[in-house]
């Protein structure tokens, strides 16, 4: 009888051992690939080539104001800027983090404030932008081509309105170029 056992008992830890060994840890589980779909664009949309197919990164609040009138196309310097925008005149920022496997990404930031100046800063990884879209309070929508410019940490002057605007969100495409990266949005009084 103990023999039965003792058999019965190696039986139960080997089953054991083989059913967890078959199993995959979940470190090794593949994610399923991100969801793709071609960016949707308003008539009128000033660039005139191609739509990516992107990963959509939802808005975190719904847009308040649609673009009805494009202006001409901003052609983006991407050149670093030698100091950070002074803290105290921030009026916004916002940001989105970047994943490497998500290839091209679209998302959205809320603002909903008025400023001068929109600030792009790269905090870290390195990032390749497309094209981003400023659509202000009145309908208006400033778009900036961004050439594909592949940029790393540093701070970067997106657009400068002189006067001031108010601004209700600003869409981006873009990629991380490292594994993962995080670009911040930034407004200035």
């Amino acid at each position: 009888m103990k023999r039965f056992l003792v058999l019965g008992l190696f039986f139960l830890l080997g089953w054991q051992a083989f059913a967890s060994g078959m199993a995959a840890p979940a470190s090794d589980q593949r994610r399923k690939p991100p969801r793709r779909t071609v960016v949707v664009v308003h008539k009128g949309f000033p660039l005139r080539r191609p739509l990516r197919r992107v990963v959509i990164h939802p808005a975190r609040l719904q847009v308040r104001v649609a673009p009805r009138l494009f202006l001409p196309v901003a052609f983006w310097t991407a050149v670093a800027a030698s100091e950070a925008p002074l803290r105290s005149l921030l009026v916004w920022e916002d940001g989105e983090t970047l994943s490497q496997d998500e290839d091209w990404t679209e998302f959205t930031l809320n603002c909903d404030n008025t400023g001068a100046r929109l600030w792009v800063e790269i905090v870290a990884g390195r990032v390749q932008l497309d094209w981003a879209e400023v659509v202000f309070g009145n309908g208006e929508a400033q778009v900036v081509d961004m050439k594909e410019f592949e940029r790393g940490p540093g701070h970067y002057e997106l657009l400068d309105f002189k006067n001031g605007r108010q601004v209700d969100h600003v869409r981006m495409v873009a990629r991380a170029r490292s594994p993962e990266a995080r670009v911040v949005l930034r407004m200035q009084k």
